[in-house]
């Protein structure tokens, strides 16, 4: 039953991520023709743009160029960027680093305040210190990136020059030492780390208050409590363990509401991540990096929630004999 199990899941996994394929390529076809931009360019010739579809194997008709597209997939040829004239794997690989880095901080301290607080709650549930903390949290999940990594530029980097505004490393200087480097980096870091997990924090909260008040009505907590037990150490031992389950779904899901906050996030801290590359890209009409990019935010997506389910699945045994 279990193989059964996940050879489904894995299945349902690779449809999403053909299709994904499908709509990637079409997408940016929709978008219009890339090379049509350089056409409005005085010094770009009929020549050049001749070779340029040629190129880019835009000269071929659509069948052919999904072809090539799903081969080069495969082979993980992203293409050049016609920004930079680099390949898109370099560019993406020079900018992971750094989303990965923010992404795992905000998603770490949102994860560990937002639950603690969901617990804070629930166990007050109805109390002022609720009231205020859900008041908080919905304030968070409602306001939009941007005005939150504002708020944080205005109040910690002008009006309180605590932080850095802006990038990964304070520009033209030099370090001594690699831990001089990471102080830097971890300076430049908590403007946006803070404008990630408050982005964050919202749902977590609500998500473990919500599982918290489910748990503590359920009878074992009853009989818990009737033996004696103490009330923080029926929390902590048996309500906050089961309570924890839904969060591992969670996290697999806001994955891909993350990427979307991100670019916001990167673009106004000019953090040369994934997301400020993608504005760049944009901006610049650069399709072969948002292809490549938006290909693997997708694959991520679809990997974080299949490696969520089989998690789920081994964690949660009312799962397992459903």
């Amino acid at each position: 039953m279990s193989f059964r199990w996940l050879v489904g899941k894995a299945g349902a996994a690779l449809l999403t991520l053909i299709f994904v394929l499908v709509f990637n390529f079409f997408l940016f076809r929709v978008m219009g023709d890339p090379t049509a931009q350089l056409a409005r360019l005085p010094r770009a010739t009929p020549q050049e743009i001749v070779q340029l579809r040629h190129a880019y194997g835009l000269d071929k008709p659509l069948l052919g160029q999904f072809v090539d597209y799903v081969g080069d997939t495969a082979r993980l040829d992203l293409g050049i960027s016609q920004r930079t004239r680099r390949p898109v794997w370099s560019e993406i690989g020079d900018a992971l680093p750094w989303t990965l880095l923010l992404i795992g901080t905000g998603t770490l301290l949102a994860t560990i305040v937002g639950t603690w607080l969901g617990i804070v709650a629930a166990t007050r549930r109805g109390s002022r210190t609720d009231d205020g903390l859900l008041g908080f949290s919905l304030f968070t999940y409602a306001a939009p990136e941007y005005w939150i990594g504002l708020i944080l530029i205005l109040i910690l980097a002008v009006a309180l020059p605590i932080f850095p505004a802006g990038l990964q490393v304070t520009p033209g200087k030099e370090f001594s030492s690699w831990f001089a480097h990471a102080a830097d980096v971890a300076e430049h870091l908590v403007l946006p780390a803070i404008a990630l997990t408050l982005v964050l924090l919202g749902q977590y909260f609500v998500i473990m208050r919500s599982s918290m008040v489910d748990v503590l009505t359920e009878d074992f907590i009853t009989v818990k409590r009737a033996t004696g037990l103490p009330w923080h150490r029926v929390v902590r031992r048996h309500a906050v363990p089961n309570a924890l389950l839904p969060l591992v779904t969670l996290s697999a899901i806001q994955f891909g509401y993350v990427m979307g906050g991100l670019i916001t996030i990167e673009t106004i801290f000019s953090w040369p991540g994934l997301g400020l590359l993608e504005f760049d890209a944009i901006n610049s009409k650069d399709f072969p990096v948002l292809q490549g990019a938006f290909l693997v935010f997708a694959v991520a997506v679809i990997t974080l929630n299949l490696l969520a389910d089989v998690l789920y699945f081994f964690l949660d045994p009312r799962v397992q004999t459903a």
